[in-house]
């Protein structure tokens, strides 16, 4: 039976946990907390799941929360510009393909841990520094780094071929809530994100946690933006304060579907920022020992459009299949790289749409792109459906000819030859 160690116990390293104990692998996670104390704690994320990425939890038999949690049908992006002026004209919305869901963390990777050491698996609760990493690979075949926070995930060199930024480009904030109230205009299912140029987003998404049906309101602002206020709130409550203080001047409609909301639980919010990078997949962590990352540990985008949970979803997925192709042969620092490249192939594409999203320098295509989609539905439904999938981007919105093609077939025209 083939020893495996997994450190970080999020979607990734517990998704694979549990897949690797189902065919009878050796499997010990490493994990920083309790169930208990996960469940006790702070929100960890605003987790978003699409379709592709929730029928491989489908397929493992860890859609342990269908029934109690609230579809996502679809999604809304309005513009609002100025300040508190709503546009519909621009607004791109679209019903998903299949739904999408958002499960606390807290409660997901909580329960998934009991349903590690239920099906006999073992977990260390313990936290792990990087001078720590060669000891507990020389115990193992093969060593995982699935949790990139702090000076962890460093062990892993900056890929600076796909690391445009050298700082955050959105400042954070999150409060889960219950007693927000559904847009009138919209289905109550659809997530809403209301963009505002210079200053940032705002996203209201239906989701479950602890206590049940819930909303998450997040804020992505623009560093140094009027969005980028949260230095000095602490808690569910103060952040709540907050977000009603922007919503009256910057979206004075959502600030009346919010003004009832209280927060879910004590841990109900989190504020930060992160600074999204590529790192390289394989640390060498003692001579000729090696571990390898996932998730996001070497692949970290903005939650600016939802990949997070995504990634980890189909990275665990591919590990997987490829620790199983992988026989009794050795885990050897080619396999590593060959693992991580089948991975790599989905999420060089999610991280690509991510930070084009996040420029404000966005390409004029985009642009257009997105003008185009508030008038043209089968338009928006193609971009919106994108987000399940952004590998379907890199054949007309990514490249400038590309997207004049798409437009020029939209709206019936030809496309000028060169």
């Amino acid at each position: 039976m083939r020893r495996i160690a997994i450190v970080g116990a999020g979607q990734a390293g517990l998704q694979l946990a549990l897949g690797l104990r189902e065919r009878g692998y050796d499997v010990t996670v490493v994990a920083a907390r309790t169930p208990q104390e996960v469940r006790a704690g702070r929100v960890l994320s605003t987790q978003l799941m699409y379709g592709p990425a929730l029928a491989l939890e489908r397929r493992a038999g860890l859609n342990l929360w269908d029934q109690q949690t609230p579809p996502i049908d679809g999604v809304v992006i309005s513009p609002v510009d100025p300040p508190g002026a709503r546009m519909p004209e621009r607004a791109v919305g679209a019903r998903l393909d299949a739904p999408a869901q958002s499960v606390d963390q807290r409660v997901k990777t909580a329960r998934w841990l009991e349903l590690f050491e239920e099906r006999g698996g073992r977990v260390e609760y313990r936290p792990v520094a990087a001078e720590e990493l060669s000891e507990l690979a020389s115990g193992y075949e093969l060593t995982l780094l699935a949790t990139g926070h702090g000076p962890l995930g460093e062990v892993f060199g900056r890929d600076e071929r796909h690391s445009p930024y050298e700082r955050p480009q959105r400042v954070l904030a999150c409060v889960y809530v219950h007693g927000v109230r559904p847009d009138p205009e919209l289905p109550p299912s659809f997530l809403r994100m209301s963009a505002f140029p210079g200053a940032g987003e705002f996203f209201v998404l239906p989701a479950l946690t602890g206590s049940g049906p819930c909303v998450i309101l997040l804020w992505e602002g623009n560093p140094g933006g009027p969005f980028d206020c949260w230095q000095n709130v602490s808690g569910p409550g103060a952040t709540l304060e907050r977000s009603w203080e922007l919503l009256r001047s910057y979206a004075p409609w959502e600030y009346e579907l919010c003004a009832h909301a209280e927060p879910t639980d004590p841990g109900a919010a989190l504020t930060g920022s992160l600074t999204p990078v590529v790192r390289h997949p394989v640390a060498e962590v003692a001579p000729g020992s090696y571990v390898l990352g996932m998730a996001d540990a070497v692949v970290l985008n903005d939650p600016i459009t939802g990949q997070g949970s995504n990634n980890a979803a189909r990275c665990a997925d591919r590990y997987l299949a490829s620790i199983l192709e992988r026989g009794e042969r050795p885990f050897d620092r080619a396999w590593m790289h060959e693992t991580f490249a089948g991975w790599w192939e989905h999420a060089r594409h999610t991280t690509a749409f991510t930070n084009m999203v996040l420029d404000a320098a966005r390409p004029r295509h985009f642009e257009h792109v997105m003008a185009a989609a508030a008038r043209h539905p089968a338009l928006a439904h193609r971009y919106v459906n994108g987000f399940a999938d952004p590998a379907d981007y890199q054949d007309w919105l990514m490249d400038a000819d590309r997207a004049e093609a798409c437009l020029a077939a939209v709206a019936g025209r030809s496309v000028p030859q060169p």
